[in-house]
């Protein structure tokens, strides 16, 4: 009874990957046009308001990152008090 179970698995899987829900357009040409046009802004900034916020989110978390890791280290440097 189970044996017909085990043999309908590879059938199934296949149809499952070989049939597409929906056609996706390929978004990459537009993409390419927008990076690639001189417009003189940079690159991490071609993308819009997004890649400008993300930018600098970015940039923020790494300066506090290594300030805080800097802090850190200079706490573990300084010898104990023996009060």
């Amino acid at each position: 009874m189970k044996l017909w179970l085990f043999q309908s698995v590879p059938r199934l899987a296949s149809r499952a990957f070989n049939t597409t829900v929906r056609q996706m357009k390929n978004k990459v040409p537009d993409r390419q046009k927008v990076f690639l046009e001189d417009n003189g802004l940079p690159v991490h900034i071609k993308g819009g308001s997004t890649d400008a916020l993300l930018y600098r989110l970015t940039m923020t978390i790494t300066i506090a990152g290594t300030g805080f890791s800097c802090y850190w280290l200079l706490v573990a440097c300084m010898p104990k008090s023996k009060a």
